[in-house]
Protein backbone atom coordinates (compact mmCIF):
# COMPACT_ATOMS: atom_id res chain seq x y z
CA UNK A 1 0.00 0.00 0.00
CA UNK A 2 1.24 3.11 -1.09
CA UNK A 3 -0.51 5.81 1.02
CA UNK A 4 -2.14 4.23 4.03
CA UNK A 5 -3.64 6.99 5.01
CA UNK A 6 -5.84 7.59 2.03
CA UNK A 7 -6.87 4.38 2.82
CA UNK A 8 -7.91 5.15 6.04
CA UNK A 9 -10.01 7.64 4.73
CA UNK A 10 -11.36 6.15 2.22
CA UNK A 11 -12.42 3.34 4.75
CA UNK A 12 -14.25 5.96 6.89
CA UNK A 13 -16.02 7.27 4.17
CA UNK A 14 -17.09 3.69 2.33
CA UNK A 15 -18.66 3.13 6.10
CA UNK A 16 -20.21 6.16 6.44
CA UNK A 17 -21.91 5.73 2.72
CA UNK A 18 -22.82 1.97 4.10
CA UNK A 19 -24.05 3.49 7.13
CA UNK A 20 -21.71 1.58 9.51
CA UNK A 21 -21.67 2.11 13.63
CA UNK A 22 -17.85 1.70 13.52
CA UNK A 23 -14.97 1.09 11.34
CA UNK A 24 -11.61 -1.10 12.11
CA UNK A 25 -8.40 -0.02 10.03
CA UNK A 26 -4.65 -0.72 10.45
CA UNK A 27 -3.08 1.66 13.37
CA UNK A 28 -0.24 3.51 13.50
CA UNK A 29 0.74 6.43 15.24
CA UNK A 30 0.15 9.27 12.63
CA UNK A 31 -3.64 7.78 11.91
CA UNK A 32 -4.30 7.89 15.76
CA UNK A 33 -3.31 11.26 15.73
CA UNK A 34 -5.80 11.91 12.98
CA UNK A 35 -8.46 10.19 14.24
CA UNK A 36 -8.09 11.74 17.64
CA UNK A 37 -8.03 15.29 16.05
CA UNK A 38 -11.31 13.96 14.33
CA UNK A 39 -12.57 13.28 17.89
CA UNK A 40 -11.50 16.26 19.40
CA UNK A 41 -13.24 17.92 16.65
CA UNK A 42 -16.47 16.26 17.44
CA UNK A 43 -16.87 14.23 13.66
CA UNK A 44 -16.47 11.26 15.01
CA UNK A 45 -17.74 9.80 18.53
CA UNK A 46 -14.67 8.09 19.80
CA UNK A 47 -12.06 5.47 18.84
CA UNK A 48 -9.79 2.80 21.09
CA UNK A 49 -6.99 0.71 19.82
CA UNK A 50 -7.24 -3.17 19.46
CA UNK A 51 -4.24 -5.34 19.73
CA UNK A 52 -4.73 -8.64 18.51
CA UNK A 53 -1.34 -10.50 18.68
CA UNK A 54 0.71 -9.00 16.07
CA UNK A 55 -1.94 -6.79 14.58
CA UNK A 56 -2.53 -3.15 16.09
CA UNK A 57 -6.05 -2.17 14.91
CA UNK A 58 -8.26 1.25 15.26
CA UNK A 59 -11.59 1.00 16.00
CA UNK A 60 -13.54 4.17 14.92
CA UNK A 61 -17.12 4.69 16.24
CA UNK A 62 -19.00 7.14 13.52
CA UNK A 63 -20.96 9.84 14.47
CA UNK A 64 -24.61 10.10 12.65
CA UNK A 65 -27.35 12.78 13.60
CA UNK A 66 -30.76 11.92 14.90
CA UNK A 67 -32.04 11.32 11.25
CA UNK A 68 -28.87 8.91 10.87
CA UNK A 69 -26.94 11.60 8.66
CA UNK A 70 -23.33 11.51 8.46
CA UNK A 71 -21.33 14.26 10.48
CA UNK A 72 -18.92 14.06 8.17
CA UNK A 73 -20.02 15.36 4.95
CA UNK A 74 -16.69 15.14 3.34
CA UNK A 75 -13.34 14.09 4.07
CA UNK A 76 -10.48 14.12 1.27
CA UNK A 77 -7.10 13.63 1.15
CA UNK A 78 -4.98 16.61 0.04
CA UNK A 79 -0.99 16.07 0.08
CA UNK A 80 -0.70 12.81 -1.28
CA UNK A 81 2.70 10.72 -2.00
CA UNK A 82 3.33 11.62 -5.22
CA UNK A 83 2.96 15.20 -4.59
CA UNK A 84 3.37 16.85 -0.96
CA UNK A 85 1.11 19.89 -0.48
CA UNK A 86 2.99 22.79 2.27
CA UNK A 87 1.57 25.38 3.37
CA UNK A 88 3.28 28.68 5.42
CA UNK A 89 1.23 29.86 8.71
CA UNK A 90 -0.45 32.68 6.75
CA UNK A 91 -1.22 30.42 4.03
CA UNK A 92 -2.90 27.76 6.03
CA UNK A 93 -6.30 27.38 3.72
CA UNK A 94 -10.53 27.89 5.62
CA UNK A 95 -12.31 24.96 4.46
CA UNK A 96 -15.59 26.22 3.33
CA UNK A 97 -15.58 29.42 5.51
CA UNK A 98 -14.68 28.31 8.43
CA UNK A 99 -17.61 25.24 8.45
CA UNK A 100 -14.72 22.55 7.92
CA UNK A 101 -11.29 21.43 8.88
CA UNK A 102 -7.84 20.73 7.33
CA UNK A 103 -5.70 18.95 9.56
CA UNK A 104 -1.96 19.73 8.91
CA UNK A 105 0.65 17.76 9.76
CA UNK A 106 3.51 20.27 11.71
CA UNK A 107 6.49 20.33 13.93
CA UNK A 108 4.07 20.59 17.02
CA UNK A 109 2.21 17.58 15.76
CA UNK A 110 -1.05 16.82 13.69
CA UNK A 111 -3.49 19.60 14.76
CA UNK A 112 -6.54 21.29 12.90
CA UNK A 113 -5.21 24.48 10.65
CA UNK A 114 -6.72 26.86 13.24
CA UNK A 115 -4.62 25.40 15.76
CA UNK A 116 -1.52 25.51 13.43
CA UNK A 117 -2.41 29.17 12.40
CA UNK A 118 -3.10 30.48 15.96
CA UNK A 119 0.61 28.50 17.25
CA UNK A 120 1.97 30.39 13.98
CA UNK A 121 3.40 27.22 12.15
CA UNK A 122 2.93 26.12 8.64
CA UNK A 123 2.98 22.17 7.58
CA UNK A 124 1.88 19.92 5.67
CA UNK A 125 -1.68 19.53 4.30
CA UNK A 126 -3.10 15.94 5.52
CA UNK A 127 -6.85 16.42 4.60
CA UNK A 128 -9.45 18.07 4.36
CA UNK A 129 -12.91 17.45 6.58
CA UNK A 130 -16.63 18.81 6.37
Amino acid sequence: MTDPIADMLTRIRNALIAKHKSVIVPSSSIKVEIVSVLRDEGYIMDYKLIEDGLKKMISIELKYTDDYISVIREIRRVSKPGRRIYVKKDEIPRVMGGLGISILSTSKGIVTGLKARSSGVGGEIICTVV
